[in-house]
């Protein structure tokens, strides 16, 4: 080279000679391959970490681990791949280049560029890469009925509703309960927007044709984060294969969100309840009326479609379990006989025998343990069963929490019927009872935050207005929010038992203000015929404020006539129920009305032998505040008021502003003795 071609070499030359030297080095060398080998194998690793890891429930930062190691190792594999080859020999050092290759410059370029592209990539991937975690949720919403028999839409909501049952026997995941998805029905909904109101990640809609024995059924699984389409399913079948289908479903839709299967969930999936086409559409027929809890028509209606599925198969132990959990239902509602209870005992036993691993009969039996004998202990072992078997039904949960209340486990009650409401986040139901914990306990904090979330749900809800208005009045004696909630109800849509049961309050209401004349006209414009097929207790409660009103107006043989007529109701219905320890303590306080003093008092000892608080922390302090009525009416204030101190030193629904107000009290107001109490639980409440 002349001195003329080195005055013509630039700056810009030279760093193009380098960088052509150290390409031409890594080219010689392979590392390019090696490099995109590492890239297309680190990738797939990643991504098969991001999808097993979920499913092995490791953290997200083990993912994170994984990544970083892989930026790690990049520059590393470069190294390796400058220095070393493979040939046929084996791996051999790769020859050096030539003399005055600039070697170690060139080192030093590799590891930089290999530094640079991990920091690259790890700045990209790190922060925005973890481990996707399934969401193991789901609400099934009603399915679409498109058979040409709009009579055959029950058949729909029976495929829903086994599908559903199906899901939430998987203890692995969270499935919302049907009394929260079938507001959903036949509305063109936003399914994130469901999703979110429901908590859960994922949907299954679907739609379902029946003509003669064949059965069409369409589903879509769908991600309610993004409102994508995960699978769509055709099923084409006899109407003998639905189970089948529903068995299928489960499985597939447990495979999807990554839910473990335990060989007991797998087996009660499988099972089929009946081969009995005819039998099955009756079942489902009944299951479908069962759900209309307060309509009688309609549970007696059920009671016949469920005799009818076991005739034509007497191994229905599915249908002998929903049956005998109709029967306990009815005997706690609205017909308190021991036939009844007795039948739903045998019912509950005969599923047991037949399938001693279902766990509806064990939740059947248990609410025959709890309504028919008031057997806690007992009942409460059934229901843990069941639990066990069902670990997505709110109403399990619910039963564990009423029966720990009545044992006195408040803490483990509340957290059950947290997790019905969490279950079935829809229905305020769940929310009343919580409610009602809150307030025997005297947490009017929680209380009214729970009833107004119920009321968030369903601002159209008589039940949740009625606790609101209970909870203000025993709270502070505040009788305002009962004529707000008057006032509320009056716009609303109601059916005949809504009606009944707002006059029947209002009537209430009228008496606690002390305006008995008001009371008095609404208790006796309820008519007899009306009330009785809703609750005996209806009825008797009627003629009991009548005599209750007519005796403060100084009407005493209004009063009395009143007073009878509710003794031969109370009588007449103890002959049915003899053990209903409710209907003796009403008895015991409308013999003390009449001046029955001795017949009055074994009627309230009747009623606490019963129902003592020992055994019952719910009901038994309900009958003591009873017993202590009946105590006052009789002219014995220091037992009433020995009763009363017992009560409010514990949890129960006395509180002083209650006792201040409500006009049940006042043979006790200028008793030295009660004014000492009211001071001893001022500011307690």
């Amino acid at each position: 080279m002349s001195i003329f071609s080195l005055l013509d070499y630039s700056p810009a030359q030279s760093k193009s000679l380098v960088m052509g030297g150290f390409f031409e080095e890594v080219k010689r060398r392979k590392v390019y391959r090696v490099a995109a080998a590492y890239i297309i194998a680190a990738g797939g690793v990643i991504q098969l970490a991001s999808a097993a890891f979920p499913a092995w429930e490791l953290p997200n930062w083990s993912l994170r681990l994984v990544i970083t190691l892989l930026l790690l190792g990049f520059p590393i594999a470069l190294m390796l791949a400058w220095a070393y080859d493979i040939t046929a020999q084996g791996v051999r050092a790769t020859p050096t280049a030539v003399p005055g290759s600039h070697r170690r410059r060139n080192v030093i370029m590799l590891v930089a560029t290999g530094v640079a592209i991990s920091a690259a990539a790890g700045f990209f991937l790190l922060p925005r890469v973890s481990a996707h975690k399934v969401d193991k949720s789901i609400a099934v919403l009603p399915f679409e009925s498109l058979s040409d028999d709009k009579e055959n839409a029950y058949f729909a909501d029976g495929i829903q509703d086994d599908v559903l049952t199906n899901l939430s026997k998987i203890g692995d995941l969270k499935v919302i309960s049907r009394t929260s998805v079938m507001p959903y029905r036949g509305k063109a909904s936003n399914l994130r927007e469901i999703g979110k109101t429901l908590g859960v990640g994922t949907i299954l809609e679907g739609s379902v044709r029946r003509s003669g024995n064949r059965v069409r059924v369409n589903v879509q699984l769908i991600n309610a984060e993004n409102d994508e389409h995960i699978w769509a399913e055709d099923y084409d079948r006899e109407l003998t294969d639905v189970f089948a289908i529903q068995t299928d479903l489960a499985q597939k839709i447990a495979n999807e969100l990554r839910a473990k299967l335990s060989p007991s969930e797998k087996a009660q999936m499988e099972h089929k309840p009946t081969e009995n086409g005819e039998a099955y559409l009756a079942f489902v027929q009944a299951h479908n009326l069962q759900n209309a809890l307060e309509d009688f028509g309609k549970l007696k209606q059920s009671e016949q479609l469920y005799a009818r599925a076991i005739e034509l198969d007497p191994k229905f132990a599915l249908a002998l379990a929903r049956y005998s959990q109709l029967e306990s239902w009815i005997v706690h509602i609205f017909d308190p006989t021991r036939e009844r209870r007795q039948k739903a005992r045998a019912l509950a036993e005969q599923a047991l025998q037949l399938q001693p691993d279902l766990p509806e009969a064990h939740l059947a039996m248990g609410f025959s343990y709890y309504y028919g004998d008031n057997n806690y202990d007992a009942a409460l072992k059934e229901f843990e069963i069941a639990q066990a078997g069902l670990p997505n039904e709110s109403e399990v949960y619910l039963a564990i929490g009423a029966i720990q209340r009545r044992q006195g486990k408040w803490a483990e009650s509340t957290a059950n019927l947290e997790k019905a409401a969490s279950l079935n986040p829809k229905d305020s139901w769940p929310l009343q009872q919580l409610a009602n914990n809150y307030q025997v306990l005297r947490n009017f904090d929680e209380a009214n935050k729970t009833i107004d979330r119920g009321l968030q749900i369903d601002p159209t809800e008589v039940g949740l207005w009625e606790i609101k208005s209970k909870l203000a009045f025993f709270e502070k004696g505040d009788l305002s929010v009962s004529e707000k909630a008057f006032q509320t109800v009056k716009s609303m849509p109601m059916n005949d038992k809504d009606k009944l049961r707002i006059a029947g309050s209002r009537a209430d209401v009228f008496v606690l203000e002390r305006k008995y004349q008001e009371g008095l006209r609404e208790a006796e414009s309820l008519p007899d015929d009306l009330l009785a097929p809703i609750h005996p207790a209806a009825l008797y409660s009627k003629y009991f404020l009548i005599g209750f009103a007519r005796k403060a107006l100084q009407d005493e043989p209004g009063a009395r006539a009143a007073f009878l007529k509710a003794k031969d109701l109370l009588e007449a219905q103890l002959k049915e129920s003899p053990d209903a320890p409710d209907m003796h303590i009403q008895l015991a306080k409308v013999l003390a009305h009449l001046g029955e003093k001795d017949a009055a008092l074994a009627e309230a000892r009747r009623a606490t032998e019963l129902l003592p608080e020992s055994k019952d922390a719910l009901g038994g302090p309900e009958i003591a505040a009873g017993a202590a009525e009946v105590h006052a009416i009789l002219g014995d204030n220091g037992r009433a008021i020995e009763i009363l101190d017992e009560l409010l030193s514990r949890p129960s629904a006395v509180t002083v502003p209650g006792l201040k107000v409500n006009p049940i009290w006042d043979p006790l107001r200028n008793d030295p003795g009660f004014q000492a109490l009211l001071s001893k639980y001022a500011g307690k409440t």
